[in-house]
């Protein structure tokens, strides 16, 4: 399992000892410049002390003693090139001398050398640097050695300061735990970190989200509840009136309108499901280009048989080549309700227009008819599930409008009702966004 903490933890820890290694080395460097410059001066006094002395060419066969841990070399050489003078026999330093300063190396490692004439004598002293090296090295460990002296002290403090940064999100983590599908009120987000009040806000945004498909659901169930009583109610008395029947007319009648109240019924269970998988809150479907002017064909197709039933004339009165990015199936249902309710509600030797175009704002689907139409106070509420105007007397379930408008708002498209043709009827526009 991933933790935030011990993730804070180790990267933290790491920056420190990489901080701390880095600042090491920077003073290791910073000591070993400032020893080269300090032990180089040593070597340039050490050679010009020995301007005034005097070398025997005899003693040079007896060089002193001057221990395992010796730090410097000293050679002289005469006019004559004869060594006068060494003060150790080991290190294997050349048997030359170039004036000034220089690194020379030897079997033995690198050492740092200052030669110099005076008097016709030839000086040189010289210095291992692996003395200046151990003494950079030494330095930089003692800058070192702290830091990891107080790793686990800082671990604790790291430990201790991401708990205590990571303590609104526990509580966050609380307060969610808390909501449950009859309270899904907001989480506060005052004295939110900044950091975590996007997700404060997403939340928010979940739970109101939450909140209304919840509501719909309870509100779809209870709706669909009251509306299948009355149906259910009739067909259990028309059965049984169809049971105390006596001669067969009357049982042919009563299984006639048993028939006819189970079709209602069916068209009502079907809508029902029709506008369930239409919510807005239900999953994504899959988006593909749809042509809406050969869809619109392809529903009038459906309904021409129904249409001619009534001698109605019902047509394309506009088709023009717009196609948009959205979900075929739901668009079919939505321009299906459309065509049934304008065929259902038209009159006889009425007319429906279908039309499809280009508008100024978008792609535009229009079906218009010169039926009754709906009053202009009833307009806003035809939306709303199982309404019905009043003093309508065909039969249907109220949730046709509803259904467009929930296939519309999934394609963020508006859905406008004006008056129809010549001021008659009703004129459905579904206004889509550009695309």
């Amino acid at each position: 399992m991933t933790s935030i903490r011990r993730r804070l933890l180790v990267g933290l820890l790491a920056v420190v000892l990489c901080g701390g290694l880095i600042a090491a080395f920077g003073v290791y460097l910073q000591a070993r410049r400032e020893a080269n410059e300090l032990f180089d001066y040593q070597l340039r006094q050490m050679a010009l002390s020995l301007r005034d002395q005097t070398f025997n060419p005899f003693a040079a066969d007896e060089p002193p003693e001057l221990g395992e841990s010796f730090d410097f070399v000293i050679q002289v050489w005469g006019r004559d090139g004869v060594r006068l003078y060494y003060s150790h026999p080991r290190p294997a330093l050349p048997n030359r001398a170039r004036l000034g300063y220089e690194t020379v190396a030897t079997p033995e490692g690198l050492w740092r050398v200052f030669s110099l004439q005076q008097r016709g004598l030839t000086f040189q002293v010289a210095q291992p640097m692996g003395v200046r090296d151990e003494l950079a090295a030494t330095a930089a460990l003692r800058t070192l050695i702290p830091f990891l002296l107080l790793l686990p002290a800082l671990g604790l403090l790291v430990w201790f300061t991401v708990g205590r940064g990571l303590r609104p999100l526990e509580a966050m983590a609380h307060a969610v735990k808390a909501r449950t599908p009859t309270a899904l009120h907001p989480l506060p987000d005052s004295g939110t970190p900044e950091e975590i009040r996007p997700l404060v806000a997403a939340l928010n945004d979940l739970l109101l989200r939450l909140d209304r498909t919840l509501g719909a659901q309870r509100q779809f169930v209870a709706d669909a509840a009251h509306e299948l009583r009355t149906p259910l109610t009739a067909l259990r008395l028309q059965i049984q009136l169809a049971e105390r029947a006596v001669t067969a007319d009357e049982r042919a009648a009563a299984f006639t309108t048993v028939k006819e109240g189970l079709t209602r019924a069916a068209h009502l269970v079907d809508q029902l499901l029709t506008l369930a998988r239409q919510e807005p809150e239900v999953a994504e479907r899959p988006v593909e280009a749809v042509d809406l002017s050969d869809l619109a064909r392809q529903i009038i197709a459906e309904h021409m048989l129904l249409a001619a039933a009534k001698s109605i004339d019902l047509g394309m009165a506009r088709s023009e080549a717009v196609a948009i990015n959205g979900d075929r199936d739901g668009l079919r249902v939505m321009l299906r309700n459309l065509v049934d309710n304008a065929v259902r509600y038209t009159p006889g030797g009425g007319n429906i227009d279908v039309s499809v175009f280009a508008g100024a704002e978008g792609p535009v689907v229009e079906v218009a008819d010169n039926g009754p139409g709906i009053a202009p106070a009833d307009r806003a509420r035809v939306f709303d599930r199982f309404y019905r105007s009043a003093g309508q007397d065909l039969p249907g379930s109220g949730l046709g409008l509803a259904i467009v408008k929930n296939v519309a708002e999934r394609h963020r498209a508006r859905v406008i009702l004006a008056d129809g043709p010549d001021g008659k009827g009703l004129a459905v526009r579904v206004l889509f966004p550009p695309q």
